[in-house]
């Protein structure tokens, strides 16, 4: 639970930045007429939605397993980070919506020094906080907070952007180059949502355990079928959210009596979430020797 309360206290950390870095932006914006500063400041908007999403899934998330959710509700990680590609991905296109008639008809920047100012305290905000949800994302294996962090860096490199092609406006009275730039930032982050989106499917779907876990896992047998003369097959897994779900065959000698079989699996499966984080394991104990045993059971069974 101290796990949950620490990604709840980031999430609002986050939400507190898209607050900040709305006010910015938009100041910014307000001095200057920039459509490439108004797109970054619609993208904050965004960031500020992404948040309050991502924390009310991390709660939901967080809930214990109940009658109805016997597997808990981990999976609705996975919704937020969908939802956030999404909402990025609308970002963009109100984006491209203001700035394609600047395309036709450009207009001249007002206090470019001022916009810049603003908007490069807010990138400096944006940048300390994605860094820190995406350290701690990683270390606790929550991709809602992943999520986070990732589309406030890519806003950290639209804002560059937008502050370069404002500056570069400004220097040189080439007005095109606002409402280009403004569209160049709305492609960068499609991608990003496409990427977060696809993700988040990605896991909807049960897909196994990373490789590296999927690793050390097969280590452990290799050892106790040394140690012990036993085996392993069936090996089963899935991910959701920072939970991962792992089962397996375990075959043991047929002259050992059940406590020591279960007092062996209860072993292996404590080796094992030593290793993979939040595992929940469940292992199936048969006799070695007998030929029904070999039989992997099938996902539907």
């Amino acid at each position: 639970m101290a796990a949950d309360r620490t990604l709840e206290s980031y999430a609002w950390l986050s939400a507190g930045a898209a607050v900040a870095t709305i006010i910015l932006k938009t100041l910014a914006w307000y001095v200057t007429g920039s459509v490439g500063l108004l797109s970054d400041a619609l993208e904050s908007l965004i960031n500020l939605a992404a948040a309050l999403l991502a924390l009310s899934m991390l709660r939901l998330a967080a809930a214990p397993p109940d009658e109805l959710h016997p597997y808990g509700r981990y999976k609705a990680e996975y919704f937020a980070s969908g939802i956030e590609g999404a909402l990025i991905v609308i970002a963009a296109a109100s984006i491209v919506y203001a700035a394609a008639p600047r395309l036709v008809a450009p207009r001249p920047l007002d206090a470019p020094g001022l916009g810049i100012a603003l908007s490069a305290v807010a990138t400096a905000i944006n940048l300390g906080v994605a860094l820190k949800l995406l350290s701690v994302g990683r270390r606790l294996n929550s991709i809602a907070l992943e999520a986070d962090g990732h589309h406030l860096m890519t806003d950290v490199w639209t804002s560059a952007g937008v502050v370069a092609g404002v500056a570069l406006t400004a220097a040189t009275g080439w007005l095109i180059l606002d409402p280009l730039i403004a569209l160049a930032v709305a492609a960068n982050i499609v991608w990003t949502g496409v990427v977060l989106m696809r993700r988040s499917f990605a896991g909807l779907l049960d897909a196994a355990i990373p490789a590296p876990e999927l690793a050390e896992i097969e280590k452990i047998f290799a050892e106790y079928r040394r140690r012990y003369g036993v085996e392993f097959h069936a090996l089963l897994t899935r991910q959701a959210g920072a939970r991962r779900f792992i089962s397996f065959h375990l075959l043991v000698p047929d002259a050992w009596p059940v406590d020591r079989a279960h007092q062996l699996s209860e072993e292996i499966e404590e080796r094992i979430r030593s290793l993979v984080p939040k595992a929940i394991t469940l292992t199936h104990i048969e006799p070695i020797s007998q030929p029904s045993s070999y039989d992997d059971i099938k996902l539907e069974r």
